[in-house]
Parts: C-alpha cells; sequence; structure tokens
C-alpha cells in the first residue's frame, strides 16, 4: 500500500463513532481554523471532546456531518458559526475570588499604594487578560471596593477582555446564581450586589458601582492589543496552557511593554513564566511575577 493510499483511509476513517461522521479530516480543519483564529492547540487525544461539543452544532444547524459542518465554517459566509465553535471549544472554568492567595497579594502588597496615588489624582488600570463570565474581573473590583469604597469616582479602572463575545457579554451583565456566588462574602454580596431573577431562579447582580469599575472587551490574545496606556497589574490565568510554547511565550513576552515599571503579572497554578519574558518577570509570590525594568 503507498503511503499516500495509507494517509488518504487514515483520514477518512471515523475518530469517534456516533451520530454523525467524524474522520481525522474533519478534526484536522476544525483544529486548524481554531488554532489560526484563537492560537489553542488541539491535540488528537480531545477528539471526543470536540465531537460531543460540536455535535449540538450540527443539530441545530440540522447537518449530517463533520464534513458538511468543516464546509460551513471553511466558507466566507462560516464566520459566524467560526465563533460558535470556537465557544463551544473554549473552556470557561472560573469563580469568584479563584486562587485566593492572588487576591491576598494584591489587597495587602500592591493596591494600597496604588490607591494613595489614585487619591491624589494617580490613574490605576488592572488588567483580566481572561475574563471568561467576569467572576475574574468582579473579585478585582470587590478587593479593591474593600480598601476604598469610592474607587469608582476616582480613575480606577478594571478592563476585563476574553475572547469569546457570548461570555464578555454575560460578564459585562454581571447576574449571577446562588451557587455562582459561593466565593463572595456576605457582606460583599449585601453591599456591592442586588438580589433578582435569573436564568434558573433567584439570583444577584453587581451593583451600579461594582460595574462601573470594569469594563468589557472582546480581545484575541494572539491578534492586536488596541490599549494604549499600561497596566499596575495583569491578570493572565490558566489559558496560555492551551497554547504551543512558543505562542506562550510570545504572549509573555508582549506583556512586558505593557506594564508599568514594578507592576505584577499573575499567572495560572501549572503555568510558568519562559521565553525573553523572563528576565524582565521576577517572582514575587506565588505564581506572581513583577515586572523589574531590567534590560532584556
Amino acid at each position: 500500500m503507498s503511503a499516500a493510499l495509507a494517509r488518504t483511509q487514515s483520514e477518512q476513517a471515523f475518530m469517534v463513532e456516533g451520530e454523525f461522521a467524524f474522520t481525522e479530516a474533519d478534526f484536522r480543519k476544525i483544529a486548524a481554523l481554531l488554532h489560526g483564529d484563537s492560537g489553542i492547540a488541539l491535540p488528537e487525544s480531545k477528539a471526543t471532546l470536540v465531537y460531543s461539543r460540536l455535535a449540538k452544532r450540527l443539530r441545530a444547524l440540522g447537518l449530517s456531518s463533520f464534513r458538511d459542518y468543516c464546509a460551513l465554517i471553511e466558507g466566507a459566509s462560516g464566520l459566524d458559526e467560526r465563533q460558535k465553535m470556537l465557544s463551544a471549544l473554549t473552556t470557561n472554568v472560573t469563580r469568584f475570588f479563584r486562587e485566593p492567595h492572588h487576591f491576598d497579594h494584591l489587597r495587602g502588597h500592591v493596591l494600597p499604594p496604588l490607591l494613595d496615588a489614585a487619591r491624589a489624582g494617580g490613574r490605576v488600570r488592572i488588567w483580566s487578560a481572561a475574563c471568561s463570565t467576569g467572576q475574574e474581573p468582579y473579585s478585582i473590583a470587590l478587593t479593591i471596593l474593600g480598601l476604598m469604597p469610592d474607587a469608582a469616582h476616582l480613575d480606577v479602572k478594571v478592563l476585563a477582555t476574553d475572547i469569546d463575545p457570548a461570555v464578555v457579554a454575560e460578564g459585562a451583565a454581571g447576574v449571577y446564581s446562588q451557587a455562582a456566588m459561593a466565593g463572595v462574602s456576605a457582606d460583599q454580596r449585601g453591599r456591592w450586589f442586588g438580589r433578582t431573577d435569573g436564568f434558573r431562579g433567584p439570583a444577584f447582580e453587581a451593583s451600579d458601582e461594582l460595574k462601573a469599575l470594569v469594563s468589557f472587551r472582546e480581545l484575541n490574545l494572539i491578534g492586536s492589543w488596541p490599549m494604549k496606556g499600561r497596566f499596575d497589574a495583569i491578570f493572565c490565568r490558566n489559558v496560555v496552557i492551551y497554547f504551543e510554547e512558543d505562542t506562550q511565550s510570545q504572549i509573555w513576552n508582549r506583556f512586558v511593554p505593557v506594564m508599568r515599571p514594578g507592576a505584577m503579572l499573575y499567572i495560572g497554578h501549572s503555568e510558568r513564566i519562559t521565553g525573553p519574558a523572563v528576565s524582565r518577570l521576577q517572582p514575587a509570590g506565588i505564581t506572581a511575577y513583577r515586572e523589574t525594568g531590567a534590560a532584556s
């Protein structure tokens, strides 16, 4: 058997047995499009996950195979569906005050001098670089409000960005179920949230003061960054693990020029700084790094 024939047969073989035909060729096309759009790398071990999440999209679209689905998302009319594919394949695991040591560090070591400067007319900017449905940036804002209840009236802002417009819209709405509010203290809940009706029963909505601190925007970390100012702290946690090593190093290195001297970068517990940024981002706590200003 020729190598070309063997490859053709392999690509035609089903990767997952199920309702829809799903071949290796289908998986490769989906993985390539996702990587090109977002930088996320999909190994073949994720084939079952891809099938289970996208099978819902095939049913919704009335398609009979992943071959038809790939033809749709590769075409000029498939841009909207590619966005829905991205939403389906990205994992939005988040909660209020996840990895609490970062918020303890922010509260105890980073915010006090920044907020003193804000009272004197200074500017404070913090970036949640993969904000998902908003729990991380609101946790940052709640930490700020715990030290400065009138922060929304000063030049203090949290930028919250994510590649997925659906989760950005959810974060901007600021409505969370009772279960999602588990990490928020009773005092914070009573002061900075109001009761409302959610899709599945009673819920809590962020107050106007809390929302005023956070600006939600759609942003692709491997695309252009339109921000003109620099940040005092950046949270980029549990997202670059989905990128290849070279892309991870590029992301870390891109953060350095948008950080003020001495600014903090908080990353996920399983992530490590690599590449040229190592010389500029020095450990300053548990998965916390300070921009040193040293020559690269």
